[in-house]
């Protein structure tokens, strides 16, 4: 992986898309930022979940769960699926999937937390 080598002869233009790139990056930062919505992206990385039962694996009133869900799915990182009175959850691509899976890596597998 390499970073954006910007120099004096770095155009206009490319640094227009750098800017547009680090504010697209910011703003997933941003929809990340909030432990509830990173764990329930984290339990949503396997597979698709059901409202109830993200409820009941984070142990939170469903007020507080369909808050964080649909701020998720305005930052358009969730999509849904009903089935019935169901609502189904699941991230939207696997570019996100990956970088929940980092995230997870990085801070709370099991090895790291043995380490620290």
């Amino acid at each position: 992986m390499s970073l954006p080598n910007v120099t004096l002869e770095t155009t206009d233009d490319e640094r227009a898309e750098y800017v547009r790139r680090a504010r697209i990056a910011s703003d997933l930062l941003k929809a990340l930022s909030h432990e509830t919505r990173l764990l329930l992206l984290c339990l949503m990385h396997e597979r698709e979940r059901s409202v109830s039962e993200l409820e009941d694996l984070l142990c939170m009133p469903q007020a507080t769960v369909s808050q964080h869900l649909a701020r998720l799915r305005y930052d358009r990182l969730v999509t849904t699926r009903r089935e019935g009175r169901m609502i189904y959850y699941s991230i939207v691509d696997s570019d996100i999937a990956d970088l929940v899976a980092q995230i997870y890596e990085t801070f709370c597998s099991p090895e790291r937390i043995a380490r620290r």
